[in-house]
C-alpha cells in the first residue's frame, strides 16, 4: 500500500470576501482537527494543484462552475474529494437534491467506523438521493431534528464512486461545529442561558467561560446514580472520530493507507491531570494538599494566585516535581482586572515569587472570561504555552459542556483571519468533588469512562484550602487518585502534556513502504506510537482498531 498524500484545498477568494464581511472561516479548523490526530496533510489554495494529492478536503472552495469541473475532474480521475456541508454545485451532477438547512438535532451514525453514540450538531444541510445516474451511491447514518428521536432529515454522510474516485459529502460543516463546541458559536459579552431547573445558573453577573456553550440543558446531561446531572458527551471528539474514521477508510478503499502518530507515546494508554488552584493561599492548606500527593505518589500542576503561598511552600512542591503555574485574577471582586496589563503584571510577579523562569500554564481564577481571543494573545505574548480556563463553574454543568476532553488549539475570531493561537487549551471536567455546593464523587468513574473511551485528558481541579480544610474534598481527590490509577491512567502535569503534544506535532512521517516508515526531525523524551491501516486481507491477525479502522503498531524512538 503507498502512502496517501491528502491536501486541504483553502482558495484564497471565497476567504477573503466572508473576512471583508465580518464572517469567520473555521472551516479552517480541519489543520487542528488532523494536526492533533497526528496524520500528516498539506494546505492549498490553487485549483492547479489538485493533481498533487490522492485525497482533498475541499475546506473552502469558490461558488463557480470552474471550481465544480476541476473538483469532479480530480474524483473522476481518481482522487478521493471530501466536504463538508459544501461541494453544492456538485448535487444535481451526483443525482441529489439539496435540502434546507436545519437548526441542532443529533446524528446517528450506527456502523463501522464511526462513533455508535448520537452526536449532536447545530445545523445541517442535507442532500437527498433522487437517482444514481448509474453511480455507486451509498448513505451513511441518519439527521434527527432538535431530538435524538426527532423527525428524520436525511443522510449524514453521503458517498460516490465516480469514475476511477470517490466523493465523500456529510451533511454537517464538522470543523465549524467542532471549533463552535469548544468556544462557543460568539463572544462573552454578558451572561449566558442559565439552566431552569437551578443547577446551572451562569448569569450570576460574571462574564465566564461557560457563559457560551452550544449544549441542551436538559437533552446534553445524564445522570448519576445520586441523582447528579453532568454533561456526559464529549461530542466535539466524537465527531473528531467520525471524520478520522472515514478518512482513514475513504483512503483504504482506493488501495492507499494513511498512517498516523497516537495521541500518546508508548507505554501511555491514558493520561489525568490533577490541577491545584492556591485561592486564599493558606500554607497550611497547601503543606495538606503536598501530604496527600506525596501519600498518593502523584504529580500535579499548581496554579498559583497573589499575594502567594511562602518560598518553603514552592520548594517544597516543586521537590516533589508538582509543576507551578499561573492563576490569572481578573475577578473584579477579588481585585482582579481584565486587560492585557493585569495579565502582564500577575505573570511577572508568579515568576518572582515563585523562583521559575519559565511559567508555561495558566488557569484563570473562578473561569473570568471574556470576548473570543483576547486571553490566548496574551498568553502567547507572555510566553504561557497551555491554558486550563475552558471548564465548568456550576455544579449542574460539570463534565463535557464544550464537547471535548482532548487538549486543542483554540481558533481566532475572523478579525485576525480565522488562525490558530500557539496556546494549547485543556480544559477541566469538575472541581472540589463533595464540597457542600459542588457536584459528589459519583462522577468520577463516568469522566474517566468517558475520557478513556476518546483518549483525552482526565482533568480534575481542586483547591488547597478545601482539600485542608473538607474532609470530604480530601477523601474524594483521594479517590480520583486511586480510580484513575486502577483504570490505567498516567498522572501528567500541565507543562508535561504540553511538551508531548508540541513535541509530537512537530514529527513528520516519511514512509516508503508499508515496511519502512520513519519519524523526520522528531525530538521527545517518549517514543512514539505510528498507527499503519491495513486492508482486512493484509496483517489483519495483528492489527487494531483505531477510529474504527484495522491497523498495525509500530514504535518508533523519537528521542534527540
Amino acid at each position: 500500500m503507498r502512502m496517501a498524500k491528502v491536501g486541504l484545498l483553502f482558495e484564497t477568494e471565497p476567504m477573503q470576501r466572508r473576512w471583508q464581511f465580518g464572517l469567520n472561516v473555521f472551516q479552517l479548523y480541519i489543520e487542528e482537527i488532523l494536526a492533533h490526530a497526528g496524520i500528516p496533510y498539506t494546505a492549498f489554495h490553487r485549483l492547479e494543484e489538485l493533481e498533487q494529492y490522492d485525497i482533498v478536503i475541499a475546506g473552502m472552495v469558490r461558488d463557480g462552475q470552474e471550481t465544480a469541473e476541476a473538483l469532479w475532474r480530480f474524483a473522476n480521475e481518481g482522487g478521493v474529494l471530501i466536504g463538508y456541508r459544501g461541494l453544492n454545485k456538485l448535487a444535481a451532477r451526483l443525482g441529489c437534491q439539496r435540502e434546507q438547512v436545519t437548526g441542532a438535532g443529533y446524528a446517528h451514525m450506527a456502523a463501522s467506523p464511526y462513533p455508535s453514540e448520537p452526536m449532536r450538531y447545530a445545523e445541517a444541510e442535507a442532500w437527498v438521493l433522487e437517482e444514481s445516474g448509474g453511480m455507486e451511491a451509498t448513505a451513511v447514518g441518519l439527521l434527527h431534528e432538535a431530538r435524538p428521536d426527532g423527525a428524520a432529515a436525511g443522510p449524514v454522510l453521503l458517498s460516490f464512486r465516480t469514475g476511477q474516485g470517490s466523493i465523500h459529502r456529510w451533511a454537517v460543516d464538522v470543523p465549524v461545529l467542532i471549533a463552535q463546541m469548544q468556544q462557543g458559536s460568539s463572544p462573552v459579552l454578558d451572561d449566558g442561558v442559565p439552566a431552569k431547573d437551578g443547577s446551572g445558573a451562569v448569569d450570576e453577573g460574571i462574564h465566564k467561560a461557560d457563559d457560551r456553550f452550544e449544549m441542551d440543558w436538559e437533552l446534553d446531561r445524564g445522570a448519576t446514580g445520586t441523582g447528579l446531572l453532568y454533561f456526559n458527551h464529549p461530542y466535539a471528539d466524537y465527531w473528531r472520530e467520525a471524520i478520522i474514521g472515514q478518512l482513514l477508510q475513504a483512503a483504504a478503499e482506493h488501495g492507499l493507507t494513511l498512517p498516523f502518530i497516537d495521541l500518546w507515546p508508548d507505554g501511555v494508554d491514558n493520561v489525568a491531570l490533577l490541577s491545584l488552584d492556591s485561592d486564599l493561599n493558606d500554607n497550611a492548606a497547601a503543606a495538606a494538599a503536598l501530604d496527600l500527593l506525596e501519600q498518593l505518589s502523584v504529580r500535579s500542576t499548581w496554579c498559583i494566585i497573589e499575594p502567594g503561598l511562602s518560598e518553603d511552600t514552592y520548594a517544597r512542591a516543586k521537590r516533589a516535581g508538582h509543576e507551578l503555574a499561573m492563576h490569572y485574577n481578573a475577578h473584579e471582586r477579588d481585585g482582579g482586572e481584565w486587560s492585557r496589563d493585569a495579565f502582564r503584571e500577575q505573570n511577572e510577579w508568579v515568576k518572582l515569587a515563585t523562583g521559575e523562569a519559565d511559567i508555561v500554564s495558566n488557569k484563570n481564577h473562578f473561569t473570568r472570561y471574556e470576548g473570543w481571543g483576547e486571553l490566548f494573545q496574551w498568553c502567547e505574548a507572555f510566553g504561557i504555552q497551555a491554558d486550563q480556563t475552558r471548564g465548568p463553574s456550576k455544579r449542574g454543568n460539570i463534565g463535557f459542556p464544550f464537547g471535548t476532553c482532548q487538549p486543542y488549539r483554540p481558533i481566532a475570531w475572523f478579525d485576525e483571519e480565522n488562525r490558530l493561537y500557539d496556546v494549547l487549551e485543556i480544559g477541566f471536567l469538575t472541581m472540589d468533588l463533595n464540597y457542600p455546593s459542588l457536584a459528589d464523587d459519583s462522577v468520577i468513574t463516568p469522566f474517566l469512562e468517558r475520557a478513556q473511551r476518546v483518549r483525552g485528558v482526565a482533568h480534575f481541579l481542586f483547591h488547597h484550602y478545601h482539600i485542608h480544610h473538607q474532609p470530604s474534598v480530601h477523601e474524594a481527590a483521594g479517590k480520583v487518585v486511586r480510580e484513575a490509577k486502577a483504570c490505567g491512567f498516567q498522572f501528567w502535569t500541565s507543562r508535561e502534556i504540553n511538551d508531548w503534544e508540541r513535541s509530537r506535532r512537530a514529527m513528520k512521517l516519511q514512509m516508503d513502504t508499508i515496511d519502512a516508515i520513519e519519524l523526520v526531525g522528531a525530538s521527545a523524551e517518549h517514543d512514539a506510537v505510528i498507527w499503519m491501516p491495513v486492508s482486512k486481507d493484509a496483517g489483519a491477525e495483528a492489527a487494531e482498531l483505531r477510529y474504527g479502522v484495522p491497523c498495525v503498531r509500530k514504535v518508533i524512538s523519537a528521542c534527540a
